[in-house]
């Protein structure tokens, strides 16, 4: 392999793993606010406990993701030196902003919200942890930003053989950013509604600790079913928005390839034959695509021959990831549904197989997410930024094979070091439940003292 596949191939396996804990922090940290906003105003013990026990998982998420994040960064200079030169005055901005503004927020406020609890007012106590998931949800608007613009970069002009900014509010406005945002976001929310109630699931199957993992559960599924539909409806918007603005990767996730009208939704085809939807019998929905994307059935969609052989992405990963979400979107929403239904009637005791159904659920959003990344990334190839620069121009020259086989294979045994930790400690804490009643209000740290020295580990491999 030489030095751009390994650099494409550390950067995904890097940005795949940090994306792991991303999309639990977001939702994770509404969720804990939502509980201890309750306590504030109901004095409800039960929503205490609720808010400690979710909250101490999210910490261990939170110390995971950002350790994880910071690599990234680096490689964007080491890896990618002649991109960040290219686009580093538009790409730069939003994250620095993020890093001064957002991240800034969310450690001084987790701060205080570990260590505040018997220093300051119940409400000061819920406003610091509201903040924290404020400033969480901000960190991922702006990269998600900076990610939208090398998508559909806006703002801009070639300059001195380099992108130049000249209208920031451009990409602060771009559609295409604040879809992904919104998709983005919506998914990260799913992911922490079935990572609450799988966890609340087992502990309803062992009959322990009952109320409170229902109540816990309840939240969650409500919850839960908002977010998928909202990542539908997103999702749907969003694909309208990749089929104007790249039409290469919209041609690649349907295997579109003769540009067309009145084009059908394809369930399954094989990409390599090049066969149009209308030419599999029983895979195909006459209509459906050009109705769904553009609203009206006989729009015209352009096929990937349309389009120079080096400027096509690859198409049965993007076409294969697209068809995988979908279905895993699906199934997501029918579990959510069922969630609602059986925690409002009081019933998901009775419903044993779902319960089990549910624990063994928790990892379908995180393949979901990863699957829509997929989708994103790939589909964007051959471009880093789409339409302006290729990614074989944007590694660094100065870099060899040998070095980059060095920091792949040293990520990747940190990555695995950092995943066990995680797993063991998210295990370990999800088992044991809640603080007893009467425990909560004896002290406010979130972490209690065996947290903490389980904790050590992590801070020593950080």
């Amino acid at each position: 392999m030489d030095v751009v596949d390994l650099s494409r191939l550390q950067f995904a396996l890097t940005s795949m793993f940090h994306w792991i804990f991303v999309p639990l922090t977001l939702g994770l940290s509404i969720l804990t606010a939502f509980m201890e906003t309750r306590y504030v105003r109901s004095g409800d013990e039960m929503y205490l406990r609720m808010s400690k026990f979710w909250g101490k998982l999210f910490l261990i998420n939170f110390a995971l993701g950002v350790v994880t994040g910071i690599t990234l960064e680096f490689q964007f200079g080491m890896n990618w030196a002649e991109y960040s030169k290219y686009v580093g005055d538009i790409f730069g901005a939003p994250l620095a902003i993020e890093a001064t503004v957002a991240f800034f927020l969310e450690s001084v406020f987790i701060g205080v919200w570990i260590f505040g609890g018997d220093r300051i007012s119940k409400t000061a106590h819920a406003v610091s942890i509201w903040i924290v998931a404020l400033a969480t949800n901000l960190s991922a608007l702006w990269i998600l930003l900076a990610n939208g613009w090398m998508q559909h970069p806006v703002g801009y002009v070639l300059r001195n053989n380099r992108a130049e900014m000249v209208d920031f509010g451009a990409m602060l406005t771009n559609p295409y950013g604040w879809l992904k945002f919104g998709h983005t976001l919506t998914s990260g929310y799913v992911v922490a509604a079935f990572f609450v109630m799988g966890i609340s699931a087992y502990h309803l199957l062992k009959k322990s600790h009952t109320e409170f993992f229902q109540r816990s559960f309840r939240i969650a599924a409500v919850f839960g079913l908002a977010s998928t539909l909202a990542v539908a409806v997103i999702g749907d918007f969003h694909a309208i928005e990749v089929a104007k603005t790249q039409p290469t990767k919209f041609a690649a996730m349907e295997a579109i390839w003769e540009t067309q009208r009145n084009v059908g939704f394809n369930f399954i085809v094989i990409p390599d034959t090049e066969k149009e939807c209308n030419a599999v019998e029983g895979l195909c929905v006459p209509n459906l695509l050009s109705y769904l994307t553009f609203h009206t059935a006989d729009a015209e969609i352009k096929g990937l021959k349309d389009f120079p052989k080096d400027e096509r992405p690859p198409v049965m990963p993007t076409f294969l990831s697209f068809r995988l979400m979908l279905l895993l979107g699906f199934a997501i929403l029918f579990m959510a549904i069922l969630a609602v239904v059986y925690s409002v009637r009081g019933t998901l005791e009775l419903h044993p197989l779902f319960l089990k159904l549910m624990l063994f659920a928790i990892p379908l959003p995180y393949i979901a997410g990863q699957l829509g990344w997929i989708v994103a990334e790939v589909g964007r190839q051959p471009w880093i930024v789409y339409g302006v620069l290729k990614t074989t121009h944007a590694v660094s020259q100065s870099i060899s094979p040998v070095q980059v086989y060095a920091s792949l294979i040293g990520f990747t045994l940190l990555y695995s070091g950092l995943g066990v930790i995680d797993f063991y400690l998210l295990s370990k804490f999800a088992k044991k439940g809640p603080a007893p009643y009467g425990a909560a209000l004896a002290g406010s740290e979130i972490p209690d003292s065996g947290a903490a020295k389980d904790l050590q580990p992590l801070k020593e491999e950080a």
